[in-house]
């Protein structure tokens, strides 16, 4: 997918004025790319607008004005586009009793390893890939960004809609999986051919 360029991304002045607006169709486009699977993990598959609202939040919120700052969040989030025949997803454990929340987290403990999501495409299963830095041997995060490398034999069988599309996690301390809706994998199939 093509990277986001600075010329593509709006002044907070500009951006105020449209944030309404852009914040409701972005609200709606995470809804059709939401997935949740169990009760604690949902996975949100991102794309460029996805991304280029994050970096507007983020420009607003922390009054980003210069263009080399605005170019350094550019590179960051950049880097959770995905490139071809791949789909990349940001992973939330979401735990809403506040008591229970580093528990949880502990339990989880090597989520992000390749053995533990997987999509399923058919009979073929493809492991997550995270981004490092976000657990370690005893402690992990409750936003995790990833990505899935498909082959191109997968990512037709997604744009064509030919073979049933699952999330799966496999973990010792929790099992669920998820079966992709129709609408899911037509906003993925949308993002395998934009290349």
């Amino acid at each position: 997918m093509k990277h986001l360029q600075i010329d593509e991304i709006l002044d907070n002045e500009h951006y105020e004025r449209s944030r309404e607006s852009f914040r409701a169709d972005i609200v709606g486009l995470k809804r059709q790319r939401r997935v949740s699977v169990g009760d604690l993990i949902t996975l949100v598959f991102e794309n460029r607008s996805t991304i280029k609202f994050q970096i507007q939040e983020v420009m607003r919120a922390e009054k980003i004005v210069s263009h080399q700052r605005v170019q350094e969040e550019l590179d960051t989030y950049n880097e959770l586009l995905p490139g071809t025949d791949q789909l990349s997803a940001t992973l939330f454990i979401e735990v809403t009793d506040q008591d229970r929340m580093r528990d949880t987290l502990d339990s989880l403990v090597g989520i992000d390893h390749g053995d533990a999501l997987f999509l399923e495409i058919g009979n073929q299963r493809v492991a997550a890939e995270f981004e490092e830095g976000h657990s370690n041997e005893i402690r992990t995060s409750a936003v995790h960004f990833l990505t899935f490398t498909l082959t191109p034999d997968q990512a037709n069988a997604i744009t064509t809609a030919t073979a049933p599309v699952k999330l799966l996690v496999d973990h010792s301390n929790y099992q669920a999986s998820t079966e992709l809706s129709a609408g899911v994998l037509a906003s993925l199939a949308e993002d395998l051919n934009t290349y």
